[in-house]
């Protein structure tokens, strides 16, 4: 699937079952997309596999923590109606000119 699409079935799919029923602005969704991130690091600190694994039917793991942070993260730009396909083809042509470390940062 091309980014777009997963924006729009993400979106559609957040709506579906109600996570937009009340609006939330961007700070609230901010957050979420940390919490995602901060499951993901639980995760790795967890576990060994960082791959998928199931439970009950239920994918978790580290990957699954990812996936749901590019889910909230899509859902967010459907919501937005922002085209974060081009944005992404944007950063990463201006990534491939920039220097080595970014002028040798830390990280």
């Amino acid at each position: 699937m091309e980014i777009n699409e997963l924006i729009i079935k993400s979106h559609e799919i957040a709506k579906s079952k109600g996570w937009w029923d009340e609006d939330r602005g961007i700070p609230e969704l901010i957050a979420l997309m940390h919490s995602e991130l901060s499951e993901a690091l639980e995760e790795y600190r967890d576990e060994e596999n960082l791959n998928v694994r199931f439970k009950d039917n239920k994918p978790l793991g580290f990957t699954v923590e990812l996936a749901d942070v590019l889910i909230r993260i899509f859902d967010m730009a459907g919501k937005y109606e922002l085209d974060l396909d081009y944005a992404l083809e944007e950063k990463i042509k201006y990534n491939s000119t920039r220097n080595y470390r970014h002028g040798n940062k830390k990280a």
